[in-house]
């Protein structure tokens, strides 16, 4: 599936808790228990610090200058570039563009490579478990050109069903994109597989996989996984806002006209000439880019890898299994995504009481979840339900905000039942 299966856990994961300033507050009057990292991560000093160096000590506009300070700061942002590409383990990273985020990353392609390549008829393939960042860009794209979505079923225990999504491919299918692992369920999707199918019926057909969640659990490999293009986003990853990455197949990267115009992605500005565009991910990388946010994505990329990524997947399925244990010992719960490859996600409603109601009660605890549809409004469709509360873990999470959590489900059950 691309992702390396997590080892037993050897390192000791609560010396990295204190990395994280917030995590020593409180909320509402009670120690933080921070449950919502599938939505946004926490910060460790290594972030801010990158951020707060660079803008105390030698910040300057990149590419372009020739003094001290901006040929610095062009080296480290640079830096990042190998960065990302060696932690998916990209071939190159001449095939790493800077973006915003992962929903950034999506519009570029159905932008750049959708709009330039599809035609009306053809098809496309998505899932009932997609993020809408993954769905809207597409469904925005269709009313132009007139292309057909089809959509691959979730099953039960909220797992992508391969039956279903064979059925789907055709002739005229010329993108597959999906998510690697759900935000909402916690489900790790075979998308290897997936690829190699399609790959199999027509070689030709492209691949994109939304990363968002998995690179923050599990250590990817992009060549493993087989697709053309690769996203994530900065924050998820405990780096800053306003970052992200995608990684696009090198011979995919050299047909895809530029996606946005403006400075830095130009080789040759005329009226009276054509303009002429770089080459590579730097076409896609119009103005000033989010100098600070990419250094500081580079250390926290650089800080997960020091811990490892098989210690951060490790620690947190030992959390999952106290989460998920501890919570089918409350009666009434009702649980989505039990699927047995799954990410340190726990979503559930209650049939004593409304998502939001629990929620309420849970933050006077000081435990912090989300509630609602996470941005998969199908999914929840297909479930039957407007939402849940959902309970995720970070690398910081440890027992004591598993037993917050129990403990304050446990509570909005005696006062809403």
């Amino acid at each position: 599936m691309g992702m390396a299966q997590p080892k037993d856990q050897s390192v000791d994961m609560s010396v990295y808790r204190d990395d994280f300033p917030i995590l020593n507050g409180q909320m509402n009057g009670k120690p933080l228990s921070y449950l919502d990292s599938a939505s946004s991560a926490q910060k460790p000093r290594v972030v801010l610090d990158a951020i707060k160096t660079l803008y105390e000590g030698r910040y300057a506009n990149i590419h372009r200058g020739l003094y001290q300070y901006s040929q610095e700061t062009t080296t480290a942002f640079e830096a990042v570039r190998s960065k990302v590409a060696a932690f998916i383990d990209a071939p190159s990273s001449d095939e790493i563009i800077f973006t915003r985020n992962t929903t950034e990353a999506i519009n570029l392609v159905a932008q750049s490579w959708a709009k330039a390549n599809l035609k009306r008829g053809d098809e496309i393939i998505l899932s009932e478990m997609e993020h809408h960042a993954n769905i809207v860009p597409w469904q925005l794209l269709a009313k132009e050109i007139d292309f057909k979505i089809k959509v691959v079923p979730v099953t039960d225990e909220g797992k992508l069903s391969f039956g279903g999504f064979m059925s789907l491919i055709g002739e005229k299918t010329k993108l597959v994109s999906l998510v690697h692992v759900s935000n909402s369920l916690g489900t790790i999707n075979r998308v290897d597989s997936f690829i190699d199918a399609v790959k199999s019926f027509n070689p030709d057909i492209k691949v994109l996989v939304d990363g968002s969640q998995s690179v923050v659990h599990h250590q990817v490999d992009v060549q493993e996984i087989g697709c053309d293009f690769f996203a994530f986003t900065g924050h998820k990853i405990y780096g800053p806002n306003g970052v992200g990455a995608l990684w696009v197949r090198g011979d995919v990267l050299a047909d895809m006209p530029p996606y946005q115009g403006g400075g830095d992605m130009i080789e040759r500005v005329s009226f009276k000439d054509e303009t002429t565009f770089k080459d590579g991910a730097a076409r896609f990388e119009a103005g000033t880019p989010a100098i600070a946010e990419v250094i500081a994505l580079g250390a926290a990329i650089d800080y997960v890898s020091d811990i490892g990524m098989d210690n951060i997947a490790a620690h947190e399925q030992v959390l999952l299994a106290q989460m998920t244990d501890g919570l089918h010992q409350i009666d009434g719960l009702k649980f989505y995504g039990t699927a047995p490859d799954k990410v340190g996600v726990v979503s559930f409603t209650a049939d004593w009481a409304h998502i939001s109601d629990i929620a309420m009660i849970l933050d006077q605890c000081g435990v912090a979840v989300r509630t609602g549809h996470h941005c998969c409004m199908p999914l929840m469709e297909r479930f039957g339900i407007d939402g849940t509360v959902r309970a995720s873990l970070g690398l910081y999470s440890n027992s004591d905000d598993v037993q917050a959590l129990l403990e304050g489900v446990k509570k909005a059950k005696e006062m809403l039942s």
